[in-house]
């Protein structure tokens, strides 16, 4: 899609390619399916405005765009009702004026004066709850579109800005939830740690910006083999983790020996000089949790088993109960 639009191969637009791919941020795609439906052409000033637009922006400066239009939206509101009020308040006071000077003998041309500005005091009252009501419409379509976009920002805080997988801060969230739902239920809950094998080998040789691609590659890769309501996220570094409710341990293991192989299975090739750079694998770790399980101990036991894959020659799944016929690894500080 880049060659044919003449879009060069930055690293910004593959990552403004992969994020509508993987569906993770509803609004950009709508946005660009919107694109395609007016049958405009891909070009590489609009590509830049949606990269700006939608990956860009820091999270946290989003967020404080959001609370000051927020913020100036409520006080248009407070502003709005304040005239109300300040209508509504005169308008008493000339109904109660009024009320004195009927309770006494006024003439016909006086009445027909105070009724003529009881009428129009009437219809200025009118015009400002009219106002209102306008302010009111307005303010609730803007909170609506507000909150939406507060809910991109919450949804984007919970990614990681490089793989458009969840983060650390979403795994820890999602996993204490899926223990909980797990000692409720009684359904099996297995943990999957993996670690791309000599990536700091890899980064140094080719550089950090092939060393992202594979970050995206692996991320990708573990994203498109997991379903329902199984999580994939980028757990630190090149590390990655995958929360799987209601898998046993035995699909767990069919599942990352899966995964392994499609990793392994990429030929990596550096765009910038058709170069081909071999291929990558990555070492598995599997723990299921068990009812005396905290999120750390669920943790620690497939970090044991991610350790031991690394120490059997890589590029291999090591699930817990391996360990039993395993000879003690001895851990030693890097």
């Amino acid at each position: 899609m880049l060659k044919r639009s003449s879009i060069p191969p930055y690293p910004q637009f593959y990552e403004l390619l992969y994020t509508y791919a993987s569906g993770v941020n509803p609004t950009l795609n709508n946005r660009i399916n919107a694109i395609f439906r007016g049958g405009d052409s891909p070009s590489q000033p609009l590509a830049e405005a949606l990269y700006n637009e939608f990956l860009k922006a820091d999270v946290s400066d989003r967020m404080s765009d959001v609370s000051e239009r927020m913020h100036a939206r409520i006080e248009a509101v407070h502003d709005a009702i304040d005239t109300a009020m300040t209508t509504a308040n005169a308008y008493s006071g000339s109904l109660q004026m009024a009320s004195g000077d009927l309770d006494r003998d006024i003439s016909v041309a006086s009445m027909k004066a105070l009724a003529q500005k009881l009428l129009a005091e009437t219809r200025h009252m009118q015009e400002t709850n009219r106002s209102l009501e306008q302010k009111l419409e307005a303010s609730r379509d803007d909170i609506a579109a507000l909150q939406r976009d507060l809910d991109d920002v919450r949804r984007e805080s919970l990614l990681d800005p490089l793989t458009k997988i969840a983060n650390r801060k979403s795994f820890d969230e999602s996993l204490d939830t899926a223990m909980a739902e797990c000692a409720e239920s009684g359904n099996p809950l297995c943990l999957m740690l993996l670690d791309i094998d000599h990536f700091k080998t890899f980064n140094d040789t080719y550089g950090h910006q092939t060393g992202d691609q594979v970050l995206r590659l692996v991320a990708m890769t573990l994203k498109s083999n997991i379903k329902g309501k199984d999580l994939a996220a980028r757990y630190g570094g090149e590390e990655f983790v995958a929360i799987l409710p209601a898998t046993s341990l035995e699909g767990a293991t069919a599942l990352a020996e899966k995964i392994r192989k499609a990793i392994q299975a990429k030929e990596l090739l550096k765009r910038s000089t058709n170069e081909k750079l071999g291929r990558i694998t990555a070492s598995f770790g599997l723990a299921v949790y068990h009812p005396t399980d905290t999120a750390a101990s669920l943790i620690e036991r497939a970090d044991r088993c991610l350790y031991a894959a690394k120490h059997a020659g890589r590029n291999k799944v090591i699930k817990e109960d391996d360990l039993v016929n395993m000879a003690p690894i001895k851990i030693t500080a890097a």
